[in-house]
């Protein structure tokens, strides 16, 4: 046998198998890093009742994060607390602190900031995951919804972020992570002013990030499709024909809790300042928005016209 040929043999599992030894040991040490950037830490969950705010509430307190849980209902709070206690060894773990936040309250905003930042004193990461959609054609849109979506969307989560700035600064560290929609990228019909909501407040961040790196304070954006959708939700975004609902539909492109819980901590280990957690499909609508416009304007009028027919059958 040719001599070239039995090393080539010889040589592809070994480069297999020191590959692939590579790459667990990478994801091992990810891993590991994972889990102790967020012992100790000081850790504010916005609406910490969603499906996405209670996984991570979970991920956070098992890690060892000191928490301070926002939301709505107190009640729920509690309960909330209370599962992460029983579910956990208090040995090792601290005990949730609660803050009501109702972004859709702006007046209380100042009350809230000061409540926060008595809870420790101090924070280290602000994880701001509030949203709320809403879907309809703009002339149907009245200017009081357009203030609350702005409220919830984007006044509430720039106010809080602008509210614990100082203390982040005079301690020159901390992080920001904005959990914001694929909409902060890019909008498709029906949804004028919840994308414009979720283009603003991702332009807040993506300008504050160059203005605080002075101080040592990382600012980081996670743009998802969406996130433990419900059966009714399916069924509905699966009886929609029109194209551009494609990119908005809530399986199988959509992100399960602990997936999206995995990716958040895995980005305050390391710190990138942008996430996209979606499909080939919406990532290629982004990057059409941006090089072939004319193209992505015309598959998105195509889309209404298809929806428009298709109600008319």
């Amino acid at each position: 046998m040719d001599p070239v040929w039995t090393t080539t043999v010889l040589l592809v599992p070994l480069v297999v198998v020191l590959t692939a030894g590579v790459f667990f040991l990478y994801s091992a040490v990810i891993g590991l890093l994972s889990k102790t950037s967020v012992r100790n830490k000081v850790v504010v969950i916005t609406d910490a009742l969603s499906g996405l705010g209670k996984e991570c509430a979970g991920v956070f307190h098992k890690g060892g994060s000191r928490l301070i849980l926002c939301g709505k209902s107190w009640e729920k709070l509690e309960e909330l607390a209370d599962d992460l206690a029983n579910a956990s060894d208090p040995t090792v773990t601290f005990p949730p602190k609660l803050v009501l936040l109702d972004f859709g309250d702006m007046d209380s905003m100042p009350e809230v900031i000061e409540e926060i930042l008595e809870c420790y004193g101090c924070l280290d990461i602000l994880i701001l995951n509030s949203s709320m959609k809403f879907k309809a054609p703009v002339q149907n849109v009245s200017l009081e919804m357009d203030k609350l979506l702005m409220d919830n969307n984007y006044f509430g989560p720039t106010t809080l972020a602008k509210g614990v700035l100082p203390s982040m600064i005079s301690r020159r560290t901390g992080h920001l992570l904005l959990i914001n929609s694929i909409q902060g990228k890019l909008a498709v019909p029906f949804r004028a002013t919840y994308a414009a909501s979720k283009h603003a407040v991702q332009a807040f961040f993506d300008s504050l990030r160059a203005e605080v790196e002075e101080y040592g304070i990382s600012v980081s954006t996670i743009n998802h499709t969406f996130i433990s959708p419900s059966s009714s939700e399916s069924t509905e975004a699966a009886s929609s024909k029109s194209i551009w609902s494609l990119l908005y539909t809530k399986k199988p492109l959509g992100v399960s809790p602990d997936e999206a819980a995995t990716e958040i901590v895995k980005t305050l280990s390391n710190k990138r300042k942008e996430v996209v957690i979606a499909p080939s499909l919406p990532k290629v609508a982004i990057y059409a928005r941006s090089f072939f416009p004319n193209v992505f304007f015309a598959v998105m009028a195509a889309g209404v016209n298809n929806a428009a027919a298709s109600e008319k059958m």
